[in-house]
């Protein structure tokens, strides 16, 4: 008994500390919601311009996660994570010269370098959580993560937006009134907000690698794992599971569309004629309706819904919420943006179990290329940005469509492909070679 209940202390402990991982996930990622539209004012940037906020945090995933799998092998996830809260550190910290210069290509910088820190968390955690437990019930322990990351994203863009804009909810009005000097200072003023709460970030995150080193958080060997599939070991390379390879482009245009619904809806209020002043809030919206959506999640799945079911009603919700968001105007549109948080929801935690079911052997690098998927967050916002600047930013969400079609495509039968399929002609010169 008291096995048992050392076994059941362990897995809860190890479920809090990566929940907290998952919180500063969270409250990282969704700042970037406020920092668009606060770096283009800063530094008097057009929309795409500034979308390479997003750009820069997120292709950190596309180059790191490679990287990051090797890491994790030679060090254990618990030290891996370790180096990970501190390059994040660093790069919140690289934020306070960058706002002193007010020097655009060093904020990227400086969220390139934070962007790769939570590559290798994501790479560690992700698999990490999914084979805690039985794979049916993984999308159930990701909500319950979700829960923990979008309660911060919430909370972050409150949190900066409050010290960031306090007593400059007018400013863009304020700034055409200035002379070229008086508006200069008046924007290195705003630059230099971002310094303390930047600060404090950076020392948060290292203190959070020291629990984290000395934590005691149990080791996994994935290449152990039971449930690896008995043809695995007839299979050679990771491109040979089409499952995984098709989840891999389903989770980028995923993650693009999360990020487009999340980092925009700020700058797209504004288009709408809604000021700064309450449009600063409206990512947290978008991200209230992934809690609720979570939430649904840990309730209803497995039991009631399954994995692939829950993706499939996501993905046609995103279609149905981003067609009428389009089609109206004002705070309606704005608020069928923040309803495809909660369509959003459970594409991360429904994904992962159907990707990663039956590589085995190949469950590490199936993760890290699922983890660099994360960067069609740099890349799907940088088209939005292309064509609110083209025509309007209330057109550029037209790119929703086509990129949930392709999800609700996986979620119907991409995800149960084992084996590619080879044109008549193919398969012909295949059996002759073989004979």
């Amino acid at each position: 008994m008291s096995r048992i209940n050392k076994n059941i202390s362990d897995e809860f402990r190890a479920i809090v500390l990566i929940g907290i991982l998952f919180f500063i996930f969270g409250f990282v990622t969704w700042l970037n919601s406020i920092l668009i539209p606060y770096l283009r004012i800063a530094c008097e940037l057009d929309n795409f311009q500034s979308y390479l906020v997003t750009f820069a945090f997120y292709i950190a995933t596309f180059a790191m996660a490679i990287p990051s799998a090797s890491i994790i092998k030679k060090t254990g996830f618990r030290d891996a994570m370790t180096i990970g809260l501190l390059m994040m550190a660093v790069g919140a910290a690289l934020f306070i010269p960058a706002a002193m210069t007010r020097t655009y290509s060093m904020f990227l910088f400086g969220l390139f370098v934070t962007g790769s820190g939570m590559t290798l968390l994501q790479t560690a955690a992700n698999p990490y959580i999914s084979v805690m437990g039985p794979l049916e019930f993984a999308a159930r322990r990701i909500s319950i993560m979700g829960v923990f990351n979008k309660t911060a994203g919430i909370l972050s863009p409150l949190i900066l937006g409050a010290i960031i804009l306090k007593g400059n909810e007018n400013i863009e009005s304020h700034l055409k009134t200035l002379n070229a000097v008086e508006r200069a200072i008046h924007l290195d003023e705003l630059a230099a907000k971002v310094i303390l709460p930047y600060l404090a970030m950076s020392l948060i995150l290292a203190a959070l690698s020291v629990l984290i080193r000395f934590s005691g958080l149990p080791e996994i060997n994935l290449e152990d794992d039971s449930r690896k599939a008995s043809e695995v070991s007839s299979r050679s390379n990771i491109f040979q599971f089409p499952g995984l390879v098709l989840g891999v482009i389903s989770l980028f245009l995923y993650i693009g569309v999360e990020v487009m619904a999340g980092d925009t809806i700020i700058s797209y209020g504004i288009s709408q004629g809604i000021p700064f002043s309450e449009a600063k809030i409206f990512s947290s919206y978008t991200l209230t309706g992934m809690v609720v959506g979570y939430l649904a999640g840990i309730i209803f799945m497995p039991r009631f819904i399954t994995q692939e079911r829950a993706l499939q009603v996501s993905a046609i919700l995103g279609i149905l919420f981003s067609i009428a968001a389009i089609v109206t105007n004002g705070f309606l549109s704005v608020f069928f943006i923040a309803l495809l948080g909660f369509a959003n929801a459970l594409m991360w935690p429904a994904h992962w179990p159907l990707a990663i079911k039956g590589l085995g052997k190949f469950t590490g690098i199936g993760s890290s290329w699922l983890i660099m998927s994360i960067a069609g967050g740099a890349i799907i916002p940088l088209g939005y940005g292309l064509l609110a600047d083209a025509f309007s930013p209330k057109q550029g969400y037209w790119l929703f469509i086509p990129c949930y079609i392709f999800i609700l495509y996986y979620a119907v039968k991409g995800h149960k492909k084992t084996e590619w399929k080879l044109s008549k002609k193919a398969t012909t010169e295949v059996t002759m070679e073989q004979t």
